[in-house]
């Protein structure tokens, strides 16, 4: 099947790829700005914290909630709105006055990306037929999507230089241009009639509870000081919202969620990989920016620019890694890719307070190749072999442990870097660094361990050639 697509195509795949990207570089550039946010308005490190999981409880509370509403209601109009409502939003964002406006303004900005994303991914499988072509395509709108978290940290240094506010106005620009091209280019199937018996609201509420509990929990192990039993009562409450959901979703004549599709080995195997190998990156750079900005007082510009190697799987993720899925195959491209990111985690490892940029110039790239190879891969393993009518969920899936993998990572690596933390030097911060990078590395080792499954799984899939007949090796 031949690679080739259209103009047309590739102005569609443009228009999503803007999206998503929008999506990263935001993340990324408020990160870049916080402390200047929390210089002017005189917010506590506790309300800082707050702009930052307001995002990521929006985020990960719907985003399986906005997955399946792309399948039921419309991939392109469920798309087009909350793009329309993450610009109003953002804007709103960069008028805040108090700390207030601007938790609510990231929560909805979360909740608008959580319905976003997962359209914008299932636009991108359902145009694109299953095989060189869908494999092209998810080649470019992953290496956007990781292209974003990596660029936006310089975007964000820039920004925050002309002032904060800028942070969120950028986006709203950019937002505008990408709502015009989209409603002019992209075109959807007729949305699917409501199924019988009406929208499963009984899982909605307990499903979007569940997540927003769960993901909640995690924030709050970022703060020992908030007490074990209250973090505690929030997992369990969590947990039972989540088996409450299960029982309905078992009985439901229309389920939200069809449980049977977490039968599908390679599926969970994709997310369990997306969420490991998120998850340590997100440690790793928020460890990283410690280590760079408080221990060596570089400026976020520096920070920034130390990082920019690992956009380098931008270019490539779109132009090498789909020739090696073609090749070789997702998980075996997929498997090299985690073990890159592994091994750069490692070499990380024994950093000193006089580092130059040469000797962590190695990280750098590997994590770049990592992120070429894995990213992508990782998204065609969750989308791949999926129903078309279920491309939304099977997007929405992925984005949740994306999103999960994020929390966790950054709260891992939080709480042992506090625990680890014995004096105010800086020979202290960097034994604290060295010990929380370990978080890092283990869920890239297990990572691996887990896409190696796929690899036996595969091995074993293969047909094993017949046998010559008798005498045909004397033909």
């Amino acid at each position: 099947m031949s690679t080739h697509m259209s103009g047309r195509a590739w102005s569609v795949l443009l228009v999503l790829c803007a999206a998503i990207f929008l999506e990263g570089i935001d993340i990324a550039m408020l990160n870049v700005a916080l402390p200047s946010i929390r210089a002017d308005l005189g917010l506590s490190t506790g309300m800082l914290s707050g702009v930052v999981s307001a995002y990521v409880l929006g985020y990960g509370g719907f985003m399986l909630l906005g997955g399946r509403t792309a399948d039921l209601l419309g991939r392109r109009r469920m798309f087009l709105l909350w793009l329309a409502v993450f610009l109003v939003f953002s804007g709103l964002g960069g008028l805040a006055t108090e700390g207030w406006m601007l938790l609510v303004a990231r929560f909805v900005t979360g909740v608008a990306s959580a319905f976003m994303a997962p359209a914008g991914l299932s636009l991108v499988t359902g145009a694109f037929p299953e095989g060189p072509q869908r494999t092209k395509a998810l080649g470019v709108y992953a290496g956007t999507a990781a292209g974003g978290f990596s660029l936006g940290l310089v975007a964000g240094g820039l920004l925050t230089s002309l002032g904060w506010r800028w942070v969120f106005f950028a986006p709203v620009i950019l937002s505008a241009v990408i709502l015009a091209a989209a409603v002019a280019l992209i075109r959807d199937a007729a949305a699917p009639e409501r199924p019988a018996g009406g929208f499963d609201l009984a899982g909605a509420f307990s499903v979007t509870g569940a997540m927003l509990l769960l993901v909640y929990g995690v924030v709050r192990l970022e703060h020992p000081d908030n007490g074990w039993a209250g973090t505690a009562g929030v997992f369990a409450a969590g947990l039972a919202l989540l088996a409450v959901f299960v029982a309905v979703e078992r009985r439901s004549a229309n389920p939200l969620v069809r449980l049977g599709i977490l039968r599908s080995g390679p599926l969970v195997r994709a997310n369990l990989g997306a969420l490991l190998f998120v998850g340590s990156f997100a440690g790793f750079q928020f460890l990283a920016t410690l280590y760079l900005q408080e221990l060596r007082g570089w400026s976020t510009m520096q920070t920034g620019l130390a990082m920019l190697l690992i956009g380098l799987d931008t270019v490539l993720a779109p132009t090498l890694t789909p020739r090696l899925v073609n090749r070789f195959g997702n998980v075996p491209v997929l498997f090299v890719g985690v073990v890159l990111a592994a091994l750069a985690y490692v070499l990380f490892l024994p950093l000193g307070l006089d580092w130059t940029y040469t000797a962590m110039l190695p990280t750098m790239l590997l994590l770049g190749l990592a992120f070429s190879l894995a990213y992508g891969p990782l998204t065609m393993a969750a989308t791949e072999g999926v129903a078309e009518h279920e491309q939304g969920l099977a997007s929405g899936l992925l984005y949740t442990a994306i999103q999960f993998g994020t929390a966790i990572g950054l709260s891992a690596v939080t709480a042992v870097n506090v625990a680890a933390l014995a004096g105010d030097s800086r020979e202290a911060g960097l034994d604290a660094i060295q010990a929380a990078l370990a978080v890092p590395i283990a869920a890239a080792v297990l990572g691996a361990v887990i896409t190696a499954f796929g690899l036996r799984t595969r091995a074993a899939a293969e047909p094993t050639p017949a046998p010559d007949p008798v005498g045909a090796s004397a033909r």
